[in-house]
């Protein structure tokens, strides 16, 4: 029986890790890039010795060469964390159009299986709520959260039209926000902040008013949801998240609550561009992949809570 062989961009970063991991134990072959703008080797250090997992410093908006074949590829390249994207904006728009250029003509040379990791960032300040994948979004392309959202745009249609002029196999999973260990402590988004505010006793910060609202998955949820879709023969965008809706005051209210924390909530105000709500409409993932969430809130940031409580516990014994 051949062992199916993946390449996942962006494979030492948040999601990427857990992708590899969890394609590890799917049985597959596993070739990791990153060039380590926002991934670290500490996310993959723990799979280094695995047989099937091998990893490479690679930089996709440059020439991609592989030896061999490949039969899926997973493009999750890219910061996806404001703080980020705002530091590297020109990176950020050059992966999102190089390097999925550069992903999808690999795809192409070895008619490998293309998956393209995507954003609930492409509905931008949303008109619609909740958001169904058929909604074409409100977004500003000159704002400061254009280089994010219109680099995960673009990387869309270039699927579509490598999909439709060479008939690549291609999928697109539209992320919506997500959570849970090997996220960064200065990521700078809310559950990160919030967590290492608490745990550290001090005031955390809430933007706006903090009525503003998110829907928040757990990362094993999402990588299932992401395998099944790649499996799956559905070519147009599907959204994967959590439904559940919560305020970020009441977001930041749990999270002093399960760390136990004394710290008090301040405000500040709402950055540029910020979207006022955000939930995924998951019916299509429902109906074809037969995925929905199962980890509970409470469950999920315990789990993140207790690593964050040992990153920071390992950085104050350094």
């Amino acid at each position: 029986m051949n062992v199916p062989i993946s390449l996942v961009t962006g494979g030492a970063g948040f999601l990427g890790s857990h992708l590899c991991e969890r394609l590890l134990n799917e049985g597959h072959r596993v070739l990791c890039f990153d060039n380590f703008i926002t991934g670290s080797v500490e996310n993959i250090a723990h799979i280094f010795t695995n047989e099937n997992f091998f990893f490479a410093k690679q930089d996709v908006t440059e020439y991609i060469y592989v030896e061999g074949n490949i039969d899926f590829i997973w493009h999750f390249a890219s910061p996806a964390s404001p703080i980020d994207y705002m530091k590297v904006p020109i990176q950020t728009l050059k992966v999102g159009s190089l390097g999925t250029h550069k992903a999808l003509g690999l795809a192409r040379a070895k008619n490998a299986r293309f998956l393209l990791a995507s954003t609930s960032e492409v509905y931008g300040d949303p008109l619609i709520h909740p958001q169904v994948e058929e909604y074409w979004g409100n977004v500003n392309p000159i704002g400061i959260r254009g280089v994010y959202d219109e680099a995960k745009r673009f990387a869309e249609a270039m699927t579509m039209a490598y999909h439709r002029v060479h008939n690549i196999e291609t999928r697109i999973v539209r992320i919506f926000n997500t959570y849970g260990p090997r996220m960064r402590i200065n990521d700078g988004r809310a559950i990160p902040a919030f967590i290492t505010q608490s745990l550290r006793g001090e005031d955390v910060t809430v933007f706006g008013n903090g009525k503003q609202t998110r829907s928040v998955c757990y990362v094993d949820d999402l990588i299932d949801g992401i395998f099944r879709l790649m499996m799956s023969s559905t070519v147009e965008p599907v959204n994967i998240g959590n439904p559940d809706e919560i305020t970020m005051l009441e977001l930041a209210e749990e999270i002093i609550a399960l760390t136990k924390s004394n710290s008090t909530i301040v405000f500040q105000p709402l950055p540029e561009d910020d979207p006022k709500v955000r939930r995924p409409n998951i019916s299509k993932a429902m109906n074809i992949l037969e995925w929905k969430p199962i980890y509970h809130r409470s469950v999920g940031l315990q789990k993140t809570i207790d690593y964050f409580r040992s990153q920071l516990h390992r950085n104050d014994t350094r």
